[in-house]
């Protein structure tokens, strides 16, 4: 029962991990097609999104793998509300 939560919990923060650089994508792309609004805009946002989409899984899976995303996700929020480097 446990290891099923475990692992839920691991896959929520795998999910909370890989949304950071997706959503950067979203809106640095969203920025170019605000300057750039034509067919140019929105294939550069389409490919920043997809960009940050494919690091963020990445990226998360590596830390899944390395030491855990709860772990990290409780180290990065730690070291948040304490101030401290």
């Amino acid at each position: 029962m446990f290891r099923w939560l475990s692992s839920l919990i691991e896959v929520w923060n795998w999910l909370r991990i890989v949304a950071s650089p997706t959503i950067f994508g979203l809106v640095l792309g969203g920025l170019v097609y605000y300057f750039f609004p034509n067919e140019i805009g929105i294939l550069i946002w389409m490919v920043l999104a997809l960009a940050g989409l494919i690091l963020g899984i990445i990226w998360a899976t590596k830390i899944w793998k390395k030491e855990g995303t709860s772990f990290f996700l409780f180290r990065v929020n730690g070291k948040a509300d304490t101030g401290k480097k």
